[in-house]
Order: structure tokens, then sequence, then C-alpha cells
């Protein structure tokens, strides 16, 4: 090694060194901390006076990156975090051995949805939302190795699989805001509508919309309650009697209001916009919602929320470079 080359190594920090590099996987970490994950008593060591081998945010970081990677499964993300460059730069002082990988991911289902919630926050404090949401559910495939999942069938593919289902409730450019892991495609009522309130408890938007599965009396009525408007077309399912309508609404407002009125016109303009959410269920798969492989729902829900975590953070990071939120990867 040549003395100006000795200088350089001398003076220059681990720090600076991976800023040199300027990995896409620095860039995910720029700016958001995960501090916050210490707060979870579910990380707390074991037993009393026992210190943790990995602190959760370094963890947390490891998972991101390689979802990122599209690395997928513990022993994959192992593997993956033996790279001393992926160890050092996701904050490890040692590469995690495979206990810890599984451990951490157990642990982090406890509270992963509250996770999702914090990088909700963020999202919304930087203004990435805006006044249209969209729900929907989507299928979550996993290995027919996995005992726990569902047996489903995709009419398009014309195909059956093994998975679970996830609900998504999306706004802005491919942003998630709230979501339920639910055991197949088909959620219940129940579901969409505790999906529902959790998004409206983010911020409150003027519109909110859902495709014929959403045209149900009691979704339609706590929306107008909340005064948003819910935009899902009329299906005349099991009545002998059907109303000439295109979208519930316009029955509910005409029987509650003698001042509100909405054109047709305005709805489906509205309602065109729906295909956000399937945008946003496309870009969530490509943040590893499609590529789940877990073996039992424990984990499965853990890497379904994980995948929603990652598109949180890229949309942030890109919105703070000044790049597209709504792109799925990070430009350097």
């Amino acid at each position: 090694m040549s003395t100006s080359a000795s200088i350089l190594q001398e003076e220059t920090s681990i720090d600076e060194f991976f800023n040199v590099m300027a990995t896409e996987t620095l860039a995910l970490f720029e700016h958001l901390e995960f501090d916050f994950l210490e707060e979870f008593d579910v990380f707390a060591p074991a037993r009393r006076g026992r210190t943790r081998d990995h602190h959760p945010p370094a963890l947390f970081r490891a998972f991101l990156h390689c979802y990122y990677k599209n690395v997928y499964g513990i022993r994959p993300v192992t593997r993956e975090l033996q790279n001393t460059v992926v160890w050092l730069s996701c904050g490890f002082d040692r590469p995690p051995s495979r206990d810890a990988v599984d451990r951490f991911l157990t642990d982090l289902e406890h509270v992963v949805d509250e996770v999702f919630d914090r990088l909700v926050e963020q999202a919304a404090c930087r203004g990435l939302l805006d006044l249209t949401y969209s729900i929907d559910s989507t299928d979550v495939r996993t290995m027919p190795a996995d005992q726990d999942a569902s047996k489903g069938y995709d009419p398009t593919a014309e195909e059956y699989y093994h998975g679970y289902g996830c609900t998504i409730v999306s706004t802005g450019q491919k942003i998630p805001i709230a979501a339920e892991f639910t055991e197949s495609k088909q959620a219940p009522e129940e579901t969409a509508m505790r999906v529902t309130c959790d998004a409206l408890a983010v911020e409150k938007p003027i519109w909110m919309l859902g495709d014929s599965a959403y045209d149900t009396l009691g979704w339609h009525d706590h929306l107008l309650a909340a005064g948003v408007v819910p935009v899902a077309p009329y299906n005349a399912r099991n009545t002998d009697d059907p109303k000439d309508i295109e979208y519930r609404v316009e029955a509910r407002i005409d029987e509650h209001s003698e001042d509100v009125q909405l054109k047709q016109s305005t709805l489906d303009e509205t309602y065109n916009r729906r295909s956000g959410v399937e945008r946003t269920n496309d870009a969530v798969k490509d943040c590893g919602l499609g590529h789940v492989r877990a073996r039992g729902r424990v984990h499965a829900r853990a890497q379904v929320f994980l995948a929603l975590c990652l598109r949180l953070v890229i949309a942030i990071t890109n919105d703070e470079r000044g790049d597209n939120p709504g792109s799925t990867v990070i430009t350097l």
C-alpha cells in the first residue's frame, strides 16, 4: 500500500467511507431514524441483566435492505448480512446470527402494525397524502409448505395458490396508510370497517373509494357520518327490487339529506381514481408483498407489514431527495 493510501485509510472514518460509496442501502436510512423501535417492550432483553446481542433499529434496517434487494426468508437474509458492507451500513458491529434474525422477525410481528403507523405519521407530516383514499384487498401468496395458509383461486390467471390476504387503504402517490393482514383475499366487512377507521384516524379525506365489494350500508353510513363521501358501485345482489342508481351513496344522500346533491359525472370522475390503490398494491408487492417466504401466520404477517413499511420508507426517501415519491426505486 502506498503512503498516500495509508494516510487516506487512517483519516477516513467508517461513516465517511460509506457516504462516499453512496449505496442505495444507505440512502434508505438517510432521512429516517428507527430508534423508536427501542420503545417497544417486546424487544427488551429476555432475562434481567442480559444485554441485547443486536439492537432493533439495526435489524429493522437489515430487513429493509434485504427486501429492497429482493432477499427474503430467514436463511437468505442471514447470508446477505454476512457481507461486511451490508452489516456495517445497517448499523451492526458484527453480523447477526440466524437465531437473532429469526427472533427479531418473530418479536416484530407483535408490534409491526405500530411500526407501520409510525411511518405513516411521518409520511403525513411530509404532505404525501391527498384528499382521496381508496380501499382494496389483494392476495398474499406464500409457500405450499405453509400449513397456516388458505387455498385461494386467481380467476385472472386461472390457478390455485396458497396464501393470505391484505386489505389496504392508499392515497397520494402509491402511499399505503392503513392495512390489515387477513386469512384470505376476501376480507369480511368487519375488516373493511376497521381499516377504514384506521385510515380516517390519520387524516380525514373528502372521498373514500372502493369497488362493489364495499357496497354495504354500514361502510357508507360510517363514512357519511364522518363527513367523507363514499364512492362504491351499487351492487344489486340479493334484492328483488334494485335501485336505479350507479353508486350506493346516491340513495343514502337522497334518504338522509335534502340539501346535498352529487352529480353522477362527478362520482364517475372520482371513482376513476380508484386505480390508484391497485398501483399501490403492485408497488407494495414490488417491496416484498409478492414474495412472502414464510412458514406460519406469524412470520407471514410480519413480512407483509415489512413490505408496507419499505414502501413508505422509499416514498419518504424519494420525497426528501427531491425525487418522485411514487417511484419504487431510489435513484442515486
